[in-house]
């Protein structure tokens, strides 16, 4: 049997979708593009895989040293093979989500001179060039399949936390209300979160009291 290796040429990248939670906003880290095609437009974080490392090195690489963000939980969610995913080459992506806290995405970070993000709320995206827009609409649905699981939330809430604050970030990924009294129930009577005898200052009403996940939590669903 003839055997053409152009046949089976393909491209691997690794496009994350990192979230965080910022002032009760769950938001999605976007890099601007710089060259053509689609210059000025925005897209997802990630890379080329080349032919001396794995997916995982690659996810690692794009995090760590193109964004300077360290300590992202990162879970794989899809794998996207459309023909005509880009203009120039035959490129399948592997997607991930990635999950940092706010303080350790304003803080920990390291400044690149060379690349231009911004974060955005997942409600207001702005244009997005190839699929991305496509990848971050699935990455979105994964997260809302994921988000009901309790380890998945300290990620995002490591430290403390209003229950309002929690109830908003549930709401605006699973794009649902929730009645204020039976999430307060649900979590208090889970033994998830404790309260740490703090409560928030500066708002607006009367202070709320500040929870934060206990160090030892089962894996289980929420709702």
């Amino acid at each position: 049997m003839d055997f053409n290796p152009g046949k089976y040429y393909n491209i691997l990248e690794s496009l994350v979708s990192i979230f965080t939670i910022d002032q009760g906003q769950v938001k999605v880290l976007l890099l601007r593009k710089k060259s053509e095609p689609y210059r000025g437009y925005w897209i997802l974080p990630g890379g080329i895989v080349s032919n001396d490392e794995t997916i995982e090195m690659n996810m690692i690489d794009s995090i760590e040293v193109k964004l300077g963000l360290k300590d992202v939980y990162l879970e794989q969610c899809h794998i996207f093979s459309n023909l005509d995913r880009d203009p120039d080459d035959r490129i399948i992506a592997i997607s991930y989500i990635g999950l940092i806290d706010n303080v350790s995405a304003l803080f920990k970070r390291e400044d690149r001179d060379d690349i231009q993000t911004a974060w955005f709320k997942i409600g207001d995206i702005p244009k997005m060039a190839y699929d991305h827009a496509r990848i971050l609409k699935k990455n979105i649905e994964f997260l809302r399949k994921k988000i009901v699981n309790s380890n998945v939330l300290k990620s995002l809430f490591p430290s403390d936390f209003t229950l309002p604050e929690l109830q908003k970030a549930y709401e605006q990924i699973l794009n649902v209300t929730m009645d204020r009294r039976n999430f307060r129930k649900k979590f208090i009577t889970l033994g998830l979160i404790e309260d740490t005898g703090d409560t928030n200052v500066g708002g607006n009403g009367r202070p709320a009291k500040l929870y934060s996940f206990k160090e030892e939590i089962k894996e289980r669903n929420l709702f």
